[in-house]
């Protein structure tokens, strides 16, 4: 561990409901799996909040000193287009309806969804592991399974819940809730009993099939995370991340897949972790409208990236967040106002970073590392980064490094990020920056002729085009929101 980051790091496991003291599984090592997309479109904000979460948590695993393996998966065929074991494939739908082939269609929202990724400045796990890459083995783990914990029916083979223990116990008391989101398919033994194997019908034709025992078809989606997450890291591992409504049907599958192929009561992880739902009280969250929020519609309007990594950052992952524009204009303005503390403090220690000695400083580091260490706290520790910024009389150098320091666990590109970068111009916006400057060279030249009458009319002009003045201040001008 980190001699810097000496406070236990505590977790809360979903699977036991308590918050329990993270003990790696391999001594100095941390084994982590994220359920990752389904690539049929593109993602949408709330589904992001998922990977800033997972980034969040393998930051601080770095950072406490563990030796990070990090594997999000790529779903590009095998998840239906509702939690029930009847109906299409997400992929081979949005494949007949654009008329492009569903290997194209993953390709090109896969590659949309590492753009985000990126943007949001989300580190790179050790793999990105592609479903269709690992259909080979994902058959030859259904056999493994088959005899003792399957069934055949016309649709495909099935896994039998009762042939384990204490099915959906990850659920909770949530469990009430599942059976009216799975659907009836004619021969199953129990309601929750699913697919891992689903045949092509008769007389169909899929884009993405593969020849199997149980007959030409696709993997179920729930056998995929498990057998990924076993081949690169091991049959028990630290911990499986994902959203929140994978905690009812979709991890208590992986988990139920898990005990059949490794012949235990184990999970297969030891922690399992939910990040909850972002809320959109305007409705636009899910893609099944096809009016929906991505990260590409706030940049449009303006907004860095970073801003929203901001706003998810202000709350604890395990509590709701309700998403507004008020709300984003609140985030990128309070990354504004630490961009320029930065830049203040970059400018004064003139780029130099030093050990942590003096004891306010190595204080504020504790702090820091217990917020994070209370299940990645992240609302905790972002006005301890502030605090650090107001504290102009401690060395600057040791302030920078202690920067350095938060701002690996928050990934806010702070040492680098720029006010004038966090100008984001509007898709719409009917001027462009020379313009802008321009108008403010006209607006300047107005006041020195004490013409105020033109000034505050290019004042007004630039209002009302999105453009909001800072007077007084060398940046000049911003793009209001």
């Amino acid at each position: 561990m980190n001699d810097t980051a000496a406070h236990p790091l505590k977790l809360f496991n979903s699977l036991t409901r308590q918050m329990e003291e993270f003990v790696p599984v391999h001594e100095g090592e941390a084994r982590v799996y994220t359920c990752g997309p389904t690539v049929y479109n593109f993602q949408h904000i709330g589904n992001m909040r998922a990977y800033i979460f997972a980034d969040l948590l393998g930051r601080t695993l770095s950072w406490k000193g563990y030796k990070l393996t990090h594997i999000i998966n790529i779903t590009d065929v095998g998840h239906l287009t509702s939690d029930a074991d009847a109906g299409d494939d997400k992929m081979e739908k949005a494949a007949a309806q654009s008329g492009k082939s569903a290997w194209d269609i993953a390709k090109y929202y896969t590659d949309a969804y590492w753009q985000d990724i990126d943007r949001l400045n989300i580190r790179q796990p050790a793999k990105w592991a592609i479903a269709t890459d690992h259909v080979e083995e994902m058959i030859a783990f259904g056999k493994s399974i088959a005899d003792k914990h399957c069934y055949k029916l016309d649709s495909g083979l099935y896994f039998d819940v009762s042939t384990v223990p204490d099915y959906g116990r990850l659920a909770g008391t949530q469990s009430d809730d599942i059976e009216g989101r799975i659907d009836t398919v004619e021969g199953k033994r129990n309601p929750q009993d699913f697919a891992i194997w689903r045949k092509t019908p008769a007389g169909e034709t899929r884009q993405m099939e593969w020849d199997s025992p149980w007959g030409k078809g696709a993997p179920g989606w729930h056998l995929e995370c498990s057998q990924m997450s076993i081949k690169y890291l091991g049959e028990t591992f630290d911990i499986h991340t994902g959203g929140i409504d994978h905690r009812e049907i979709h991890h208590p599958n992986e988990i139920a897949q898990n005990q059949a192929h490794n012949c235990s009561e184990h999970s297969g992880a030891n922690i399992w972790m939910h990040n909850n739902f972002l809320i959109d009280r305007a409705g636009k969250m899910s893609k099944s409208s096809g009016d929906f929020l991505r990260l590409q519609v706030l940049i449009d309007r303006s907004f860095h990236p970073l801003a929203y990594r901001m706003m998810c950052l202000q709350a604890h992952y395990r509590s709701e967040l309700e998403f507004s524009w008020d709300n984003l204009v609140a985030a990128l303005t309070r990354l504004k106002r630490i961009v320029m503390g930065v830049e203040r403090l970059l400018e004064k220690a003139d780029g130099q970073s030093a050990v942590i000695e003096h004891p306010a400083l190595v204080e504020l580091r504790d702090k820091f590392d217990a917020a994070l260490s209370e299940d990645l706290n992240s609302s905790k520790s972002l006005p301890l980064l502030e605090d650090l910024l107001t504290r102009k009389k401690l060395p600057a150098d040791q302030r920078v490094t202690l920067l350095s320091d938060m701002d690996a666990i928050l990934g806010l590109e702070l040492n680098s990020l720029t006010r004038t970068a966090l100008r984001v111009r509007p898709k719409d916006a009917a001027l462009d920056e020379a313009n802008i400057e321009a108008k403010l060279d006209q607006r300047q030249k107005a006041k020195a002729e004490k013409d105020f009458a033109a000034a505050d009319a290019i004042r007004d002009e630039l209002t009302a085009q999105g453009v909001e003045l800072m007077d007084g201040d060398a940046l000049r001008w911003d793009w209001k929101i």
